[in-house]
């Protein structure tokens, strides 16, 4: 274990709890020289009294983990890295920040979210008042309306992706009601009818309509899409009882979040809903316990629990139930342009919202690989190395001249995880010059000769030189 230095963070915990140093050393069984000591970053705090803290007030020892430290750089990064701050802030000075005093790294990037919205939302209004006459801005153009989705992100986000009143709860839905791993549509269906009056109607769909599941409140009728497998008809199924039994609860963790609008609620409703189902289809213990054995195999966990590859990826990135972690999973999902509209994260990796991610990544290699799982160790500047996985999965309405969708699922945990994978067969996990190098996003990554660029990095002035060629554009000084 590395050393932890934590001050900051021993003497929030000590000021929430309302106590003093020497209460807080008596309490825990340490000197008082020794708290002051580790609440001036003098000691590091050791396992030791991490326990004692535990022991004591019930502490969870994760809130002085250093796991979201690399997470909070990479924001930090991006919300400072900006000519018009005026300031050249270095790795150091933004890692000392998420170490030490985590909540005020915490409230610089929320006002940077904020700033960011207002510019787009001030933009977009200037558009619709003919200010903007610069390509097709005028009088008819459409506000920018992306800020619920990134709320809901950012609410996922901020809980590692795992929301575990739901999870516990579906997991118990699911024992209670004797459902079979992989087969549980039929009692699904059975419960629905008995206890909520609700009749599953399929083959009562448009057809190409793309719509999956269509619930009429009045009639207590829920229609499926004839087109949706098994363990899609359960997830459905799930998603509807998440609405009728369990809406409590996910109210109860929507009164937890600030959001902007009502519309940002509801679709964070929906989301949690579809976090439930989720958890009920493919319930935690059981679901943990397959991954281990299975060595994270999604093919092989895909057919067990009879749901799809993105399925099994979305749901490997939330196994962070206290006490009984899975690996800590980045998830995202991307089309052929580089539009993310899936991206959740159990680990500290950070891509910038900024322009676009590192066209490095394996996640776009993908789709020159149609269906096949691509492999990759990609190291950040950080020197931080990941394993990925990413394949391509495809949807389609049905029907001839029906448009389809196609996407890359990408699947991402740290290095030191990568032996207890099944996709890190054959790669040189010790070997520096294996890796790829990648960034976060052009616009804040700081490898200087990356010829891949597309942007040049924010925080550095460029060197133009006419007299001078290179291969690598964007050269800075």
């Amino acid at each position: 274990m590395k050393k932890l230095f934590m001050g900051v963070r021993l003497k929030r915990l000590r000021e929430e709890r309302r106590l003093t140093q020497q209460a807080l050393a008596d309490s825990i069984g340490i000197s008082l020289s020794y708290l002051n000591q580790i609440e001036n970053n003098q000691r590091p705090l050791t396992v030791a009294v991490l326990l004692k803290l535990n022991a004591a007030f019930g502490v969870d020892v994760q809130l002085f983990s250093g796991e979201d430290e690399a997470r909070l750089v990479g924001e930090l990064r991006e919300a400072l890295f900006d000519p018009g701050v005026g300031e050249e802030i270095s790795s150091a000075e933004l890692k000392e920040i998420a170490t030490g005093m985590p909540a005020v790294g915490r409230a610089i990037v929320g006002l940077h979210k904020r700033l960011s919205r207002a510019l787009d939302q001030s933009a977009a209004l200037a558009a619709r008042l003919g200010d903007d006459r610069q390509g097709d801005g005028g009088a008819d153009s459409a506000p920018i309306a992306a800020a619920p989705f990134e709320e809901v992100r950012d609410f996922f986000y901020a809980r590692h992706n795992h929301i575990d009143a739901l999870d516990r709860a579906a997991e118990a839905a699911a024992t209670g009601l004797g459902l079979p791993p992989g087969r549980m549509v039929t009692g699904l269906e059975t419960y629905l009818e008995a206890k909520h009056g609700v009749r599953v109607l399929r083959h009562a769909l448009p057809p190409g309509s793309g719509v999956q599941r269509a619930f009429d409140p009045q009639g207590r009728i829920l229609r499926l899409s004839e087109r949706l497998s098994g363990g899609q008809q359960a997830f459905q199924l799930a998603t509807q009882l998440a609405f009728l039994e369990y809406g409590g609860l996910i109210d109860a963790e929507l009164a937890e979040a600030s959001f902007s609008n009502a519309e940002t609620r509801a679709l964070a409703r929906i989301g949690l809903a579809n976090y439930f189902a989720g958890a009920l289809v493919l319930p935690y213990s059981v679901f943990l316990q397959s991954a281990k054995e299975l060595r994270y195999d999604i093919d092989l966990l895909g057919q067990k629990f009879d749901v799809g590859f993105e399925t099994v990826c979305h749901r490997l990135s939330t196994l962070q139930r206290s006490g009984a972690r899975g690996v800590p999973f980045f998830f995202i999902r991307v089309d052929r342009a580089g539009n993310i509209s899936k991206r959740q994260s159990a680990t500290d990796f950070h891509f910038s919202r900024v322009g676009g991610t590192c066209p490095l990544w394996n996640v776009y290699e993908a789709f020159t690989r149609p269906g096949r799982i691509v492999t990759q160790l990609a190291e950040m500047p950080d020197g931080r190395t990941y394993l990925w996985m990413a394949r391509t999965v495809d949807h389609s309405a049905g029907g001839y001249g029906t448009p389809d969708k196609t996407f890359a699922i990408g699947l991402g945990c740290d290095l030191q995880h990568a032996p207890g994978l099944v996709y890190s067969k054959g790669l040189r996990l010790d070997d520096a010059e294996a890796r790829t190098p990648i960034g976060a996003g052009c616009k804040i990554c700081e490898r200087p000769a990356c010829p891949q660029r597309a942007f040049p990095p924010v925080a550095q002035a460029l060197r133009i030189d006419e007299t001078r060629s290179s291969f690598t554009p964007f050269a800075s000084t």
